[in-house]
């Protein structure tokens, strides 16, 4: 029975093109590594919108000029305001899915397609490429955070029914009809964006998959959370999912 309910899901699912989906970067003070970014993504084929969050250092004029949609928002609203920005542009503007991809040079966009053909192939509403399933990523994160990140990816897994490994990827494709929801709840705070938004569309009955992709180290900057803000933030991530404190979306049918 629950085969033949995931083969209906599918059938439901149109094929998604490449003129389907918009490529949402968001993106805080990343004039260094902007341009470079945005011609990768329109290389590729694909349309892309620059969440300016409250940049001071020329990030929309540079993206402007790189022909990018451009919202500026007026203060910095952290990447997942940024993001639920994004996406109700996405949904406003017809398009039947978005690809989350960073403005820091990180996330390759020869993987935009490979995330396309995954939801395509399986009927995923969620696809995220994981740095922890690719060979050519070297990663050495410390021993209390990659054990912190075990748990997150523990708990996803178990809400979404998929092996998870990677749940605080920033890089991932969400389509319809789930756009819809995450358009409207998605939270601005620190894994609400990815570790929550994904637990919660997993206990919706959302489909999630998730691919293998390399990612590049970073083209500019540091990042902005510490690792002890990091792990502190993550504690706070998983009491919330495990007490059910977390946001509420509409079930999938």
């Amino acid at each position: 029975m629950r085969i033949l309910l995931c083969i209906k899901k599918r059938l439901k699912i149109p094929v998604l093109q490449k003129t389907d989906v918009l490529v949402v970067v968001p993106a805080f003070n990343e004039a260094a590594s902007i341009a470079q970014v945005l011609r990768d993504i329109r290389s590729n084929g694909f349309k892309a919108l620059v969440v300016d969050d409250g940049s001071t250092d020329g990030t929309a004029s540079i993206a402007r000029e790189c022909q990018a949609q451009v919202v500026s928002l007026p203060l910095n609203s952290g990447v997942g305001g940024a993001l639920r920005c994004g996406f109700r542009y996405a949904v406003e503007s017809g398009y039947s899915a978005i690809i989350q991809c960073d403005a820091d040079g990180q996330h390759l966009s020869q993987h935009l397609n490979d995330l396309i053909e995954a939801s395509n192939l399986s009927g995923s509403h969620i696809v995220i490429g994981s740095r922890f399933r690719s060979t050519q990523n070297t990663l050495d994160p410390s021993t209390t955070r990659r054990f912190a990140m075990w748990w997150l990816a523990r708990i996803a897994s178990r809400a979404t029914g998929c092996k998870v490994t990677d749940s605080t990827s920033g890089f991932r494709l969400i389509r319809m009809p789930l756009l819809i929801e995450l358009a409207k709840h998605l939270p601005d705070y620190y894994l609400g964006d990815t570790f929550e938004a994904l637990v919660v569309s997993g206990r919706a009955g959302y489909m999630v998959e998730e691919i293998g992709v390399a990612m590049a180290p970073r083209q500019s900057g540091v990042s902005t959370a510490s690792n002890g803000r990091a792990i502190a933030l993550i504690g706070k991530s998983l009491t919330t999912v495990l007490l059910g404190l977390h946001f509420r979306i509409k079930e999938n049918d």
